[in-house]
């Protein structure tokens, strides 16, 4: 691969254009080797954004976010919580697919703390850019990443938490999460909840 232009990937990002260049160029940790980056996507002054963990196979094949089975989920979850998608924005905590090369399958690894913190400059790019009232971290890793600390679903969710930069956060599950639950009635529940949230952060955003 080319060499990073380091001006490039330093520079103070000014538009989402211009986070996606820097990420085409990042070497802030070794994710980079990983395959595409994948930036966020939606409106530029969108009042709610989601951040979710990283992207998985298809989005990063695509260099779109959540467009594979969690997008999926979230889409539904969204749609029946009266929350028009094509007004949200969507990025992730880490924007490269960390995974385990298992034959021709790329199974999901979590990003460790390091690669989360690195990747943050980029999210906090996104977070200035977009100026959401309310950001939503699906799952652990994007809570870290929006509150820089581990911020406990179960304790936290349907609260509206102060961010420094005078957003408004909220935890909920990670899509994924929605797709693991092996009980139909455990997962019932957990989807009814998942579209609570989502109906609780629009209305803080409207």
């Amino acid at each position: 691969m080319e060499a990073p232009d380091a001006r490039r990937q330093d520079a103070r990002p000014g538009s989402v254009e211009a986070v996606w260049a820097g990420i085409e160029v990042c070497r802030r940790c070794d994710l980079w080797r990983c395959g595409n980056g994948v930036a966020g996507e939606g409106p530029a002054h969108a009042r709610l954004m989601f951040v979710g963990e990283q992207p998985g196979d298809q989005e990063e094949q695509a260099k779109r976010p959540f467009i594979g089975p969690s997008g999926k989920i979230l889409d539904k979850a969204l749609q029946e919580a009266g929350v028009p998608r094509s007004e949200t924005f969507v990025t992730n905590a880490v924007k490269h697919f960390k995974h385990l090369p298992r034959g021709k399958r790329r199974l999901h690894k979590t990003p460790d703390a390091g690669e989360v913190v690195a990747c943050r400059w980029w999210l906090d790019a996104e977070r200035r850019i977009i100026r959401p009232r309310v950001i939503v971290a699906l799952g652990a890793t994007a809570a870290l990443s929006v509150f820089g600390k581990a911020t406990p679903i179960g304790r936290f969710r349907q609260q509206a938490l102060q961010l420094p930069d005078q957003a408004q956060g909220v935890v909920t599950y990670h899509p994924s999460y929605l797709l693991r639950v092996p009980d139909a009635e455990a997962k019932r529940r957990a989807y009814a909840m998942f579209v609570d949230d989502l109906r609780f952060a629009w209305k803080l955003a409207t």
